[in-house]
């Protein structure tokens, strides 16, 4: 599949930053987009609202609906299901882009924040794919692809922010699981992450500001990379936890300057969950 027009992505979030990138990318071949996310008002430190998102991918090129609802609730991911179906005929393709961070240590954080990742992140990774199953075997290019991280068991991690950590593997668990469960009948299940820290609102406020961005990448790499796995064979390509870079030097990308923040020399931020010995890229 070279193209994904006329194909159909149920999304959760995505009313800015990474997941409106990958929204955007894909309305470029007319794909058509059921956007799940609470973001029906403006926020009043946060641009862009599910509104505006639908806006923009309908002036790239797609279809899109917008669904104000939340990906922890049941009844409004399945809601966002039937719309996908009354309004465009199946759904093709399922991306778990919602997700909640706090960066606290276990001392620190209150469990109500603890909740909160749990139940978007992972709950509402398990709860979107199982409900868009049934659909998902109807089409003949299923792809289920979800924003999380490799598992890496370096105690790093676990230890610096134990309860992101627990929320984003439980993502990319689902991945594992589902893969194989869903290998012998054609839908593939991936995981694609950042090589590199991507300058959005989450980076600027909880990883330094404006110098954390300037050492950043533009969500269009990210974007870029999820059009190329969602393109690929979905019975070949399955089970994998690709990272943006890794994916772009596969289809034959080398310059990367063109997704800097601020083009030119200087070291990148590695991505959160990714070791200091994996493979960076500093002069784009």
């Amino acid at each position: 599949m070279s193209t994904l027009e006329n194909r159909t992505i149920v999304m959760s979030g995505g009313s800015r930053g990474i997941g409106l990138a990958i929204a955007v990318r894909a309305a470029r071949d007319g794909a058509n987009v059921v956007m799940l996310a609470k973001t029906g008002d403006p926020h009043p430190r946060l641009p862009g609202t599910i509104h505006t998102a639908v806006s923009e991918i309908e002036a790239a090129g797609g279809r899109a609906v917008a669904v104000v609802g939340d990906v922890r609730r049941d009844e409004d991911v399945e809601r966002a299901i039937q719309t996908a179906m009354e309004r465009f005929g199946g759904i093709d393709i399922v991306i778990n882009n919602a997700s909640a961070i706090d960066l606290r240590g276990t001392a620190d954080i209150d469990m109500k924040s603890y909740d909160l990742m749990q139940n978007i992140n992972a709950r509402g990774a398990f709860l979107l794919s199982k409900l868009a199953l049934p659909y998902l075997r109807r089409s003949d290019r299923a792809h289920i692809l979800t924003l999380s991280p490799p598992i890496n068991l370096n105690p790093q991690w676990a230890s610096s922010y134990l309860g992101y950590t627990m929320a984003k593997y439980s993502m990319s668990l689902t991945t594992l699981g589902l893969a194989e469960e869903l290998r012998p009948i054609g839908i593939a299940v991936n995981s694609l992450w950042p090589q590199t820290t991507i300058g959005t609102a989450v980076v600027a406020n909880l990883l330094g500001g404006d110098d954390a961005v300037s050492r950043a990448r533009t969500p269009a790499i990210m974007a870029d990379a999820a059009y190329a796995v969602l393109t690929r064979d979905s019975a070949a390509c399955t089970g994998n936890f690709f990272t943006d870079e890794q994916v772009l030097r596969d289809e034959g990308v080398t310059e990367f300057d063109q997704y800097r923040v601020t083009p030119g020399s200087g070291a990148l931020d590695l991505d959160l969950f990714l070791d200091a010995s994996a493979p960076r890229e500093e002069r784009g």
